[in-house]
This record gives structure tokens, sequence and C-alpha cells, in this order.
């Protein structure tokens, strides 16, 4: 069940079923805690709150007009709210989009029950998207030659979540620092495949996963890495299909529960040639 955040309004909604809904996804390469962070769902609920204020205290003092009402009252105008949750929801919603998700900002975090159900259920989440916006904060605008190496050597194609996040949408599109189109998901397919070792045929969805090996899906995340060492397994289990309570705090133990799963799941021997 996720909670979605409109593009228009600024506020959070909760629907029951995501192949209902037709919204659009966000895949980036969080901020570490130096650069800022991300603003999470209860800092993005302080600023809706900070907004209510406001058109509270604009209303009683009559000062404003009905437009510029209007204005005030979404979270887009308010200084604090982060330029990605401005730059992504502006990008959607000029693209039709009502509803997008972020994991950053669409997750309580701070609930168990809601962040286990979000680990198992994001690689769905992801595939059930009717666009994935992939933000690549380290590449900026320049010649082309320039833009193809900063494309190539982007930390998104090392991070640990993004793999699901390339291979679960169907639709992708590529997005520079400054939000301008580089790609998508299917022109630039076979450049994706040599970065990512991922099959050209799984990223144009010609082959299913279940066609590939345990091994050859396991080498697709050997190199890449997560902040928190859990993250390694857990942003693993929609690849292989797989449900498995995180418990933060197990360390490597993680990863141990998680070979365990895919030998008791899938009757694939080739997770022991590639252990």
């Amino acid at each position: 069940m996720p909670r979605f955040l409109n593009t228009w309004t600024g506020g959070f909604e909760w629907h029951p079923d995501a192949s209902k809904v037709t919204y659009a996804i966000l895949s980036h390469v969080w901020r570490d805690s130096g650069e800022g962070g991300e603003q999470s769902y209860d800092d993005v609920l302080k600023i809706q709150a900070a907004v209510r204020r406001d058109i509270f205290t604009l209303f009683r003092a009559s000062k404003a007009s009905l437009t510029e009402h209007r204005e005030l009252g979404t979270i887009f105008a308010h200084p604090e709210l982060s330029d990605k949750i401005k730059g992504f929801c502006k990008v959607a919603r000029e693209a039709g989009f009502r509803l997008v998700w972020n994991d950053a900002c669409c997750i309580d975090k701070t609930s168990s029950a809601e962040l286990s159900e979000a680990i198992n259920s994001m690689y769905e989440w992801y595939r059930l998207s009717d666009m994935c916006y992939v933000y690549l904060a380290d590449v900026s605008e320049g010649v082309p030659q320039e833009i193809r190496r900063a494309f190539r050597f982007s930390r998104w194609h090392k991070r640990g979540w993004t793999l699901q996040e390339l291979i679960a949408p169907e639709h992708i599109v590529f997005l520079t620092e400054t939000w301008n189109v580089l790609g998508t998901k299917w022109t630039l397919a076979r450049t994706l495949e040599r970065i990512t070792g991922v099959d050209f045929d799984i990223l144009t969805g010609r082959s299913t996963l279940n066609s590939v090996s345990v091994a050859r899906r396991m080498s697709w995340a050997a190199e890449r890495e997560t902040t928190r060492v859990e993250d390694r397994a857990y942003s693993l289990l929609g690849i292989f299909g797989l449900h498995m309570s995180p418990i933060y705090g197990e360390g490597e133990n993680a990863f141990l529960r998680l070979q365990e799963e895919i030998i008791r799941t899938i009757p694939d021997q080739s997770i022991f040639a590639w252990g």
C-alpha cells in the first residue's frame, strides 16, 4: 500500500493497490548526510504544516488574492522543500503525472512495519510504475563527449538499490543534474549493458529474470555498494522474487539469510558456483 505525493497539491495520498494507479517513480542516489541528506516523510509533513499555517495567516490578514492563496497553497513554493523533490514533481507534472513516488519521502521509516512492506514491495512498485525517472546528480550539461563519460562513471550504476530500479520498470528516462533528458532505457540499452553487465535482453524485456541463472544475477550486484551492509541483501529481494523480513543490525547475516532463501526457493545450483 504505497503512499504517493500529489504533484499538484503537494499532499500525500494512500492507494491500496499500485496496479490501479497511474504514477511516476524516482530512482536516484541518496545524498550523504554531509551533503545535506534527503528529506524524509517527517520533513515533508513539517513543510506541509508550515504551508497550512502560512495560508491561515494570509486569510486572517486578508492581504492576498485568491490566486495568491492558490499559489501558496502547495509545498512547491516553500523554500525549505528540497530542489530534488521540486524538480522531480515538476518533471512528472509536466508529463501529465498527478502522483509520484520517491523512496526518500514516501516511506515513514520510523514505522518498522511500513519499512518492511516497502522493502519487500519496492521491486513491484518500480515494475508497475508508468514512468521511472532516473536523476543523475553527477551528470552535468556539457559537450556530448563529456556527458557520455559522466554518464558512464555515474555513481548511480554502482549503488545496490539501483539494480532493481534499472531492471524492474519498463519505461525509464535518464535525467541530468538540471533535469534535462539524456536518453531512455531503450535508447541507452547497449551502453547500460556494457556499464552494468545486465544483459540487453533483460533490459529490453525480451527475456525474464527467471531465465537468468542465480549466479548471473548475483554477478550483476557483485561490485555494487550500499550504505548499510544489510541492504546488500535486501536490495536483491526483488531480483530473486523473494520476501524476507529486514532486521537492521544483523550485519552480514542478512546476506546469509538471502542465500538460504534462494537455495530453499529457487531450483538452481549455480549459486554454489558463484559463491
